[in-house]
């Protein structure tokens, strides 16, 4: 299977690295989603019958990733920044009560859509070009032969039509010129030595190539709030989690029991503190709630638990220090998309948990003071320790282990800052080497423990 890398020349935003979605997976919810949508408004015309089949991961745990709910929402019209999480149910049972959707964003006729022929899991079987496949075909009035197109779902909500991931001649990302370019961290504490910027702000220097800073800052705080609203939905709501493996939701009643503790609060509460804000997040994301691709939703709880603890035990944290985390957790994000991927499908959960990590422990680092050179080592830090991670998830479900991964992944990545920060920068492993050990690992990984439900917990705990 041909490996889709992100072209290293290539630019890439903060816009493309943190997305506001839903739950359950940013590559089988959200991804899908959007390709569904893209196939169905780049028709030429409304068709009288669409199909969707979907290979390789996606056929494999789509059902307990909702892939499926996903594909009709999107040939419906709906995108995953748009759509209300509490309307979906809604939606889902009158297109299966009535058999037909609405046909792409313009919704301008209905399409009949018989789910048990029109959306096909073809289990065992792969496209060529990515684990991650999906063929729409549609066929159009006055046609003889139908349309089909393969699209792509690469990780983080990111989605590209076939014929790009395996063509090295098209460049993946933004073909603008920044100021300050690096594909690698080695590049980029070569740019922060010869201008004395630090990484937040030779991203946000670089995001100048596509709008003004204004525009830039103002969609950060919409990312800050996004993830905020998450912890807080998530410490409210209660019950059991969809899917069938009746999990039930902690954060609420850890939450009440935290707050019993009073406004003292040592050391081990404050990592109870940083746990709960995972967990909230990862139970809403499991719940199909609106979270924030960071850099995935199967790993959307670490980001926003870290700086979390920032914005709470950090004396001086302030909104300008939020920015500079997220810009500087967004270089690191960058450079695993370039390097590597941060696909579970292509490399385990070290691709999202331990991505996730290594961007949030990169950018505590930056916050709490951390030279350019301790922010690259916070970074290599958080994934080294993540090397080997397998992505298993029982059932297929993004609930056991995914929720509570997060809060580790959270833990280690504060672990990692202030480790980083008690040194001088200088360290052996540097991050471009644990980059490249991430991706050799992931790919050499047998493909049972890559988010195919097919390995390790996913067969070795029974289903309840």
């Amino acid at each position: 299977m041909t490996k889709s890398r992100i072209d290293s020349a290539a630019a890439i935003s903060v816009m493309d690295l943190f997305t506001i979605g839903i739950g359950p997976s940013s590559s089988h919810t959200v991804g899908p989603m959007r390709a569904a949508l893209m196939f169905m408004d780049t028709l030429p015309t409304c068709p009288v019958r669409v199909q969707c089949e979907l290979y390789g991961s996606l056929a494999l745990t789509g059902r307990g990733h909702a892939t499926d709910s996903a594909i009709l929402l999107g040939l419906s019209g709906h995108s995953p920044e748009n759509v209300d999480p509490d309307a979906i149910p809604a939606i889902l049972q009158a297109i299966r009560d009535d058999g037909r959707i609405r046909a792409g964003s313009a919704h301008l006729d209905w399409v009949p859509f018989e789910e048990a022929r029109d959306l096909v899991f073809r289990m065992g079987e792969f496209l060529e070009a990515h684990s991650n496949g999906m063929r729409f075909t549609a066929w159009l009035p006055g046609r003889d032969d139908p349309l089909v197109r393969d699209y792509y779902s690469i990780g983080g909500g990111a989605v590209l039509p076939g014929a790009i991931p395996a063509d090295p001649d098209i460049p993946l990302g933004h073909n603008v010129v920044q100021p300050f370019p690096f594909s690698s961290g080695a590049e980029l504490l070569a740019q922060g030595e010869a201008t004395g910027l630090s990484i937040a702000t030779l991203v946000l220097r670089n995001e100048g190539a596509w709008r003004a800073q204004g525009e830039t800052e103002a969609f950060l705080d919409c990312v800050i709030d996004a993830m905020s609203a998450s912890i807080d939905r998530g410490l409210k709501e209660e019950g059991l989690l969809p899917g069938g493996l009746k999990v039930r939701r902690r954060a609420k009643a850890i939450h009440n029991k935290l707050r019993l503790q009073g406004t003292s609060v040592g050391p081990a509460q404050i990592f109870e503190w940083v746990s709960l804000f995972a967990l909230a997040v990862n139970e809403e994301n499991a719940a199909g709630g609106r979270v924030v691709t960071a850099p995935t939703n199967g790993a959307a709880g670490v980001i926003p638990a870290v700086l979390h603890y920032y914005r709470r035990f950090v004396p001086g944290a302030d909104r300008e220090g939020e920015r500079r985390f997220l810009l500087t957790t967004a270089a690191m994000g960058f450079l695993y998309k370039k390097r590597a991927s941060i696909s579970a499908a292509e490399m385990g959960c070290q691709g999202e948990v331990g991505v996730a990590c290594s961007m949030a422990a990169a950018g505590l680092a930056a916050v709490l003071g951390g030279t350019n050179s301790q922010v690259e080592n916070a970074a290599e830090i958080g994934m080294e320790h993540n090397l080997g991670l397998t992505c298993d998830p029982i059932g297929g479900l993004v609930q056991i282990p995914c929720i509570e991964r997060n809060t580790m992944g959270a833990v280690k990545a504060i672990n990692a800052a202030y480790l980083a920060l008690q040194g001088d920068g200088r360290h052996i492993v540097s991050l471009d080497a644990v980059i490249e050990t991430m991706r050799q690992t992931g790919e050499d990984m047998a493909s049972r423990y890559k988010e195919t439900s097919l390995g390790g917990l996913a067969v070795n705990v029974v289903e309840c």
